[in-house]
């Protein structure tokens, strides 16, 4: 009886014990939100699987999308700015963005599909898109304003159906064109199109077009050209031996700028929660 009785007691303890570790394991996951930035090339992350089996410093660098710098800027100590948004104590950066892609072609590759089976609830999906979709004369991503603002509303929709919250950009600004001092708009409808999704299905929104041109207003033209954006010397990089002229493309420093530029969006949102 006195056997039974500490056997029945060790099972106890074993038994809360592991009731505890393993509620403590699942306290610790749900206290990551995972942020998904879903887009195209001027969001992508060149390094670790983008080209496999290929060295990114030898075969890309210095091109470099600004997801592919965002995770620093949601470091533990700086949550606090946008925790109206984001509720928990860490934050991963799933940066899923590729190179060429339009809302429609993210969206027939699956890679969409592969974010949506992931998504669990406060997670954040950031999208931007337009670049591509604009492409009139690339029929194989060419998507026409409806079919852009359709695909939208789809990324939107999904997202909310798992409790996760849709935050939609405006498209990154390209580095042309440039008159008097001032860069200009170039997307056109591609960039009021996520404006009137975002109002139709009130999403929240960062115009990251009109303050990619600003900053880069204030920054003016040449010092952009030469640091922001890919237009290299020649010689000066192994992957691009002839040098490069691309005003589409950040290097890192222009990257970096237009990721603080999305965590300024993001703060500027959370106050708007908060009010």
């Amino acid at each position: 009886m006195h056997l039974k009785f500490i056997t029945s007691a060790l099972y106890l303890i074993t038994f809360y014990t592991l009731s505890s570790f393993f509620s403590k394991i699942e306290t610790k996951v749900s206290l990551t939100t995972t942020i998904y930035l879903i887009g195209d090339s001027t969001m992508a992350d060149y390094t670790d699987d983008y080209d496999p089996g290929k060295d990114y410093m030898k075969t890309r660098y210095p091109v470099t999308g600004w997801g592919q710098v965002f995770q620093p800027f949601m470091a533990k100590d700086s949550l606090y700015k946008v925790e109206n948004l984001i509720k928990t104590d860490s934050v991963l950066v799933d940066d899923r963005a590729r190179g060429g892609r339009s809302t429609r072609t993210f969206f027939q590759e699956g890679r969409w599909r592969s974010v949506y089976e992931n998504l669990k609830k406060d997670d954040i999906v950031i999208m931007q898109f337009g670049h591509n979709d604009a492409a009139k004369e690339k029929t194989e991503r060419y998507v026409d304003i409806e079919g852009y603002k359709e695909f939208l509303r789809l990324f939107v929709s999904q997202t909310r159906e798992k409790g996760a919250t849709p935050i939609i950009l405006t498209p990154v600004a390209r580095n042309y064109p440039w008159k008097d001092g001032v860069l200009h708009d170039v997307h056109g409808d591609y960039d009021q199109a996520p404006k009137d999704v975002a109002l139709e299905l009130n999403v929240m929104l960062i115009d990251l077009n009109q303050k990619s041109r600003d900053f880069f207003t204030k920054k003016g033209e040449s010092f952009v050209t030469e640091n922001y954006f890919m237009n290299l010397p020649e010689g000066k990089y192994e992957a691009y031996p002839k040098g490069q002229k691309d005003n589409t493309h950040f290097q890192p420093k222009g990257a970096t700028e237009v990721a603080r530029l999305v965590f300024e969006g993001l703060k500027e949102l959370s106050a708007e929660i908060k009010d």
